[in-house]
């Protein structure tokens, strides 16, 4: 399980602040956990992360390896805005069991369970978290989310992380187009995996580059294809990959 790091966001303005720069709109936070990102002027990805509701606070969890970059992009558009952000003190705990008092669903999707913030040290219940992520091709901050990625691109409508109703937020106008567009040329997909490669290996269909190969788990894995060329036996190092809807 992936390092957390939990801020929490305080002032008057926060709400109003994050809605004019996350992918979702603040007002589901009223329904629990929020699954959002901030992308740059041109659409690509700087962060992915959590929202829930603390009180009168905002709770943020976000990969510990981008944290200091989002609490620093934030901070840019903060100016004079009353927001403080500040360490909260907690840690997530995650599973697929029986959820604990205060825990809320992941909204990315059912099979990611519950995520809990508390006191006690971060933990999760043992689940196979690779496993659940290739079968439902989730991709993960640092893994297949990475600074060049196209939102859209990287499945967040499918995952409840992008509101496409909601307004302007940085980034919105390339979303939308994306929105728009007839068909997406490229993708994250799930495809079955003979053999093993090292996440970030090249798919190649003819010698011809057709992708990335990323997680892996039971015989699939997750990749980011070029959809026009990654067509039947692919391969991926050692590997050879096929799109699973093949």
């Amino acid at each position: 399980m992936p390092t957390r790091r939990i801020l929490r966001l305080t002032g008057s303005d926060t709400d109003e602040f994050l809605q004019g720069l996350i992918t979702n709109d603040i007002a589901r936070l009223g329904d629990g956990l929020v699954y959002t990102a901030i992308l740059t002027p041109q659409g690509k990805l700087i962060a992915d992360f959590f929202l829930a509701r603390d009180g009168d606070a905002v709770l943020l969890d976000v990969a510990e390896d981008i944290a200091d970059t989002l609490v620093k992009r934030l901070t840019m558009y903060k100016l004079r805005a009353d927001v403080q952000i500040a360490e909260s003190g907690l840690n997530l705990q995650r599973g697929t069991g029986p959820a604990p008092d205060g825990a809320l669903p992941d909204p990315r999707h059912k099979a990611l369970g519950w995520r809990a913030y508390t006191a006690a040290p971060e933990g999760d219940d043992g689940t196979d978290w690779d496993a659940i992520r290739v079968a439902h091709c989730i991709p993960e901050s640092g893994i297949e989310l990475t600074p060049d990625t196209f939102i859209l691109e990287a499945g967040f409508a499918d995952l409840n992380g992008v509101d496409f109703r909601k307004g302007c937020y940085v980034g919105q106008e390339v979303t939308a187009r994306m929105r728009h567009k007839t068909e997406l040329r490229k993708g994250l997909r799930r495809v079955a995996v003979e053999g093993a490669a090292p996440p970030g290996t090249p798919i190649t269909v003819d010698g011809k580059p057709a992708g990335t190969l990323y997680t892996q788990s039971g015989g699939l894995g997750i990749a980011y294809l070029r959809l026009d060329r990654a067509q039947g036996e692919m391969q991926a190092g050692p590997a050879i990959v096929r799109r699973s809807d093949d």
